[in-house]
């Protein structure tokens, strides 16, 4: 198990040996999520084609796409 501070603003460093191992550089994003026994940290996964097709994700996409199409005509 690794410990790790978090500093005044809220922030923390995740160890060179994780970020290594899960590939996070600078600019990564990563998405917290909230657990009965604790805080889960995930990276975000770039968008690939057809990586989230049938996902609530890829339903809210869609949408945003299509009402930014309707406000430009």
């Amino acid at each position: 198990m690794t410990r790790i501070r978090v500093r005044r603003k809220g922030q923390i460093t995740l160890p060179i040996e994780l970020r290594l191992k899960y590939k996070l550089e600078a600019g990564t994003l990563i998405e917290v999520q909230e657990h009965p026994d604790g805080v889960l940290l995930q990276p975000v996964s770039p968008l690939e084609p057809g990586s989230i097709v049938g996902t609530e994700q890829y339903q809210k996409i869609i949408n945003e796409l299509e009402e930014t199409r309707r406000k430009w005509r």
